[in-house]
């Protein structure tokens, strides 16, 4: 398999769990601006949609969208833990994947477009409405979004959350997220993918 990203994109969760999972995977660093690979190849002939992450598989199909590229990974390694096989158990992980896909993520993302004065007070309150959530979800003494085990959700969330110091977002509001960010950040599979991509 190979993962095309971009350095500290959203991309970077996909990374963290080929990581987590332990198959065989290389990368290619992608400038979605330009739309190339770090080998000089035209992104959107890989990738039509032109956004990472996107992952090739050994049969040369081409998957997209980073919830779905990190439940097909872990189950492709039959990494139950990471994301289990069926159930209830599995359903909470998708709610968690796709919670902070469609509310944290996508909040984040007018934030890069250089919102001032009153927009971006507004968008900063959706987002610490968005993040609130899931402070409260937490609130239960759970180490990880789900429950005990790290799933692909965590993943996520520190991911997106790590755009919270570029964009001049302050996380101290926000404790029980901050312990998790934490938490996550020491795993050895997140520091493997931030140390590939340049990160640290």
């Amino acid at each position: 398999m190979k993962l095309y990203y971009s350095p500290g994109a959203c991309s970077l969760a996909s990374h963290i769990v080929l990581e987590e999972v332990g198959l065989p995977y290389t990368t290619e660093k992608t400038d979605i601006r330009a739309k190339t690979t770090a080998s000089g190849g035209d992104f959107r002939a890989i990738n039509p949609k032109g956004a990472v992450p996107t992952l090739v598989l050994d049969g040369g199909e081409v998957l997209t969208e980073g919830v779905a590229i990190m439940q097909f990974v872990a189950d492709q390694a039959g990494a139950t833990a990471l994301m289990p096989a069926s159930g209830l158990a599995r359903a909470r992980v998708q709610e968690m994947l796709n919670y902070v896909c469609s509310e944290v993520h996508k909040t984040y993302s007018p934030l890069f477009r250089g919102l001032t004065g009153d927009a971006r007070t507004a968008q900063l309150a959706q987002l610490d409405t968005k993040l609130g959530a899931l402070e409260s979800v937490l609130a239960d003494g759970r180490t990880f979004l789900t429950g005990e085990a790290f799933c692909p959700a965590d993943g996520y969330l520190f991911t997106v959350t790590n755009w919270s110091k570029t964009l001049g977002h302050d996380l101290s509001g926000f404790p029980r997220i901050e312990a998790l960010r934490t938490r996550v950040g020491a795993r050895p599979a997140v520091q493997a993918a931030m140390k590939a991509e340049g990160l640290i």
